[in-house]
């Protein structure tokens, strides 16, 4: 058995090319995201988009759970019709990664929702999101440097402090918050920035990317709180 936490990390599941490989399908993640694992201390594991799998097996190898960045989620997940800004191109991780997150909730087992990751866990807990917030767009794969304000007494605050500077990179956000979710950050401009949940044991969800920063808190909490789930 590893002495060190298994962190499984959503990726992508899109075209690409590379060396003698050209545009094939392909499971694919940003290499931001296993340094900031490692770095924390935790061993991290790429998950594939499986549709239709049985996330059971999955979720027993893991000690936590990183719901990572990527395309806009299908609208109707939360009774919306797609507007003019939103692309949806990501029906398969929508499912894959919806029932992979309700059975992390269902164990308690600490999740790190960033991003699309922080959006999806809102709409799994029942909330809704504002589909386009154009002082916040950026292209894809671009960040910007904001502020965020923390509530203290949160998860998040604990990790990271009551003020952080962060990179942002999203054009969608929350509306309403989902059941048993709390606000704990928000942008200078009123977007909400950080959910959790206070009941479990771990359960944050960032709009920003904290895997493009130095500061990995939020890492580090994670890692630390899969690790005493192991004991």
């Amino acid at each position: 058995m590893l002495a060190v936490a298994v962190i499984g990390i959503t990726s992508y599941l899109t075209q690409a090319t590379w060396g003698p490989w050209a545009d094939v399908r392909v499971s694919l993640l940003p290499y931001t995201y296993v340094r900031a694992v490692s770095d924390a201390g935790g061993r991290p594991v790429l998950l594939p988009t499986i549709p239709g799998a049985d996330e059971t097996g999955t979720l027993d190898l893991l000690d936590g759970l990183i719901l990572g960045g990527g395309p806009d989620i299908d609208p109707a997940l939360y009774g919306r019709a797609a507007g003019p800004h939103t692309v949806v191109s990501a029906p398969e991780r929508d499912e894959a990664e919806s029932a992979l997150l309700r059975g992390a909730l269902e164990r308690d087992l600490p999740v790190l929702g960033i991003c699309r990751g922080m959006q999806l866990l809102n709409i799994v807990q029942g909330g809704t999101l504002v589909q386009h917030l154009p002082e916040h767009a950026t292209p894809p794969g671009r960040f910007t440097r904001h502020e965020v304000v923390v509530q203290p007494d949160s998860v998040v605050g604990a990790a990271i402090g009551g003020h952080a500077d962060v990179h942002s990179g999203h054009h969608q956000g929350v509306e309403s918050v989902g059941r048993g979710l709390r606000v704990v950050a928000r942008s200078p401009d009123g977007v909400i920035e950080a959910i959790e949940d206070p009941s479990a044991r771990f359960c944050v969800g960032v709009l920003w990317h904290p895997e493009q920063g130095s500061d990995r808190g939020l890492f580090r909490a994670l890692v630390a709180a899969a690790t005493a789930g192991r004991a």
